[in-house]
């Protein structure tokens, strides 16, 4: 089952014609206009929804190239200058004995959020938007080619004993939505803070 904000946009995409199992350029725009058009995300309920059967305990090798969201809190945040809460990635690989890389799309404005994801989709296995569905994703790969370049500020590394919740897991048709939907909870700065910093590195 899908969680609840999910379902509520594929309905409203099911009334407007969009299909979402389907990635058509329209569909996509239609996916992050309307996700980017809600006001408000209740994380905790999203995180804790009963009907989803998509919250993973842990990630694995299997796990990259899927997205993933859960809260989070940093081992080193009394000298982070600011950090996202509630990360929204695209898992890159294990990172040493206790932790993972991940893409953390919240660190990147809509606009250059949008931008990057577009570039992300070269890298995809398939294109039956189902539980198959990846990205082919490595940290090599991304650093070699100047159309992935907005992935640099979003790169994190994550503690698995830092984490704070289960993993939910995004379906790959919902990738679009979730992209744009309002999930980012930066503590010490504000999102406007963060994603100046962001646009001065990459632009």
């Amino acid at each position: 089952m899908t969680s609840y904000i999910f379902q509520k946009i594929a309905k409203a995409g099911q009334k407007s014609g969009i299909d979402s199992s389907i990635r058509q350029r329209d569909a996509r725009t239609w996916f992050r206009e309307t996700a980017a058009s809600v006001k408000r995300v209740d994380r905790v309920k999203l995180l804790n929804d009963p009907d989803s059967d998509n919250r993973m305990s842990t990630l694995d090798k299997e796990s990259i190239g899927s997205m993933f969201c859960f809260f989070y809190d940093p081992k080193l945040k009394k000298s982070l200058p600011f950090y996202d809460t509630f990360p929204l990635i695209f898992m890159i690989g294990p990172k040493g004995n206790n932790g993972f890389l991940g893409i953390n799309l919240h660190y990147l404005p809509p606009v250059l959020r949008a931008k990057l994801m577009n570039a992300l989709y070269e890298t995809i296995n398939n294109k039956k938007f189902d539980d198959t569905t990846k990205l082919r994703l490595s940290y090599e790969l991304l650093s070699k080619a100047s159309r992935f370049r907005y992935f640099e500020p979003c790169l994190k590394h994550y503690l698995f004993e830092h984490v704070r919740s289960k993993f939910l897991k995004i379906e790959p048709k919902f990738w679009d939505a979730a992209l744009m939907l309002p999930m980012e909870s930066f503590a010490k700065a504000d999102s406007e803070h963060v994603w100046n910093i962001s646009r001065s590195k990459v632009l």
